[in-house]
C-alpha cells in the first residue's frame, strides 16, 4: 500500500495530463473513501457503542477495521482477527491473528472458524461483543458441517468459482455447508448485546449475504443487536466522482452495473464508453467469469480489462481502469489493469481463451498493483473519454 500511495503522489498537473494517472487517481480515491479504518472510525463516532468486552473481525478488511476499533475504544480487551494471508500487518501485540486462504479455504480457515466459535461461545452473560465483518469471510473462516472434510470444502469452492456463480448464489450454497454461517455463529452468543459493523461486498448490502451471513443475527435472538453497513460500493463510486471533479474533469455517469458474465459486460459497455461524452464515468459491481480447466493467471477484473481492450482497439482518447477494491483480483497480486485503444495485440485472444489475461497484461505493463487496501466493496471501473 505504501508504494500505491507513493504512485499517487504525482502533482495535479501530472495527473491532469496523463490519462492513465488520471483514472488511477480517481479509482484510488474511491478505494480510500471506504478504507476499513476510516469507515469504522466514522461509524463509531456517529453512533457511539458500548465499549466491547471482546472484538472479533473477519474478512479482507478485518485488520484495518480492528485497528480502528482498538484506537477508538483505547481498549486492551481480547481481539481476534481473521483475514487473508498477508493482510494482517500492523496489529497490536495483544491481538490474536489468523491469516487464512482466499478464495479457496485452507487449513487455517478451519482453525479460524473454530476460534471464532470458541470466542463467541465463551462470552459472559452480561457481555458486549463487537463484530467487524467484510468480504472474503466466506473462505477465510469456516467450520464445515459434520462429515465434510477440508478437501470437500475446497472442492466445492473451486467448482463454484470455475462455474462463474455470482456472490449471492455462492454464499447461499456456502451456508448449507457451514456450522458458523447464516447466523449460526452468533446463535452461540450468550451475552447481553452485539454490535455488528460491516463493509459490503455484495449487491444490496445485505448483512445476511456478506461473508455468507457470518455476522448476521439469528431470528428471535435473546440479546440486543445493532447492525450497520459502514462502507459500500456506492460510497466508493461517489468519492471517485468527487475526485474527478477536483481534477477538473467532467463527470458523465455513476452506475452499479458490473453484474453478469465478463463477456456480456464488455460487449454492452464498450460501445457505451466509445460513444460517451468527454469526462469520467465510474461503474461498480462484481462480474463473474467461467474458467477453463486448467486456468491461467488472472481474475475477473483482468479478464474484463482485456475483453474491453479487444472491443476498443484502435479507439483514441479512451482509457479504462478495472480493479478490485481489496487490491487483489482472484488468486493474483494485482487489483486489475489499465487499458486503452492500443493495449490489444498479438497473443491476447489466446490469453483470454486460456483465462491467462493476467500474464499477458503483465507483459504489457498494464497491471495495477496496490497491495492490500484495507477494504473490500467489490470492483470499480473508471473510464476517461477524451
Amino acid at each position: 500500500m505504501a508504494q500505491a500511495k507513493k504512485d499517487m503522489a504525482d502533482t495535479p498537473d501530472q495527473q491532469f495530463n496523463d490519462p492513465r494517472a488520471r483514472v488511477r487517481a480517481v479509482w484510488q480515491a474511491g478505494v480510500d473513501a471506504v478504507g476499513g479504518e476510516q469507515a469504522v472510525t466514522t461509524a463509531l463516532r456517529a453512533r457511539p457503542a458500548t465499549e466491547p468486552d471482546r472484538i472479533i473481525a473477519v474478512g479482507k478488511a478485518a485488520g484495518a477495521m480492528a485497528r480502528a476499533a482498538i484506537d477508538h475504544f483505547k481498549t486492551a480487551c481480547p481481539v481476534l482477527v481473521v483475514t487473508k494471508h498477508g493482510h494482517g500487518a500492523g496489529l497490536p501485540d495483544h491481538v490474536t491473528l489468523i491469516e487464512a486462504g482466499h478464495p479457496v479455504p485452507d487449513r487455517n480457515s478451519i482453525l479460524a472458524g473454530q476460534a471464532l466459535k470458541d470466542a463467541v461461545g465463551a462470552m459472559a452473560p452480561d457481555s458486549h461483543l463487537l463484530v467487524l465483518v467484510s468480504g472474503g469471510a466466506s473462505a477465510l473462516a469456516e467450520l464445515p458441517r459434520d462429515g465434510m472434510s477440508l478437501d470437500d470444502l475446497a472442492r466445492e469452492n473451486r467448482t463454484m468459482l470455475a462455474a462463474g456463480l455470482d456472490i449471492h448464489a455462492m454464499n447461499l450454497h456456502r451456508k448449507t455447508l457451514s456450522q458458523i454461517k447464516g447466523g449460526q455463529l452468533l446463535a452461540g452468543f450468550a451475552g447481553r448485546s452485539v454490535t455488528v459493523l460491516a463493509i459490503s461486498d455484495v449487491q444490496g448490502d445485505d448483512v445476511a449475504v456478506i461473508g455468507s451471513g457470518i455476522g448476521s443475527v439469528p431470528q428471535d435472538a435473546p440479546f440486543a443487536a445493532d447492525i450497520s453497513v459502514v462502507a459500500s460500493n456506492r460510497v466508493a463510486r461517489d468519492a471517485a466522482m468527487q475526485k474527478a471533479t477536483a481534477l477538473g474533469l467532467d463527470t458523465v455517469e455513476n452506475s452499479e452495473i458490473l453484474y453478469g458474465d465478463v463477456n456480456d459486460i464488455a460487449a454492452s459497455l464498450a460501445p457505451r464508453l466509445i460513444a460517451s461524452a468527454k469526462g469520467i464515468s465510474v461503474f461498480g459491481g462484481e462480474p463473474t467469469v467461467v474458467l477453463p480447466d486448467p486456468a491461467g493467471q488472472g481474475g475477473r477484473n483482468q479478464a474484463l480489462a482485456l475483453l474491453l481492450a479487444r472491443e476498443i482497439q484502435g479507439i483514441r482518447g479512451l482509457t479504462i481502469l478495472v480493479g478490485g477494491t481489496d487490491g487483489s483480483d482472484g488468486p493474483t497480486d494485482a487489483a486489475g489493469a489499465i487499458i486503452d485503444g492500443e493495449t490489444w495485440g498479438p497473443g491476447a485472444a489466446d490469453a483470454l481463451a486460456r483465462a491467462d489475461s493476467g500474464t499477458w497484461l503483465d507483459r504489457r505493463g498494464a497491471l495495477v498493483r496496490t497491495g492490500p487496501t484495507g477494504t473490500n466493496v467489490m470492483d470499480l471501473l473508471v473510464a476517461l473519454r477524451g
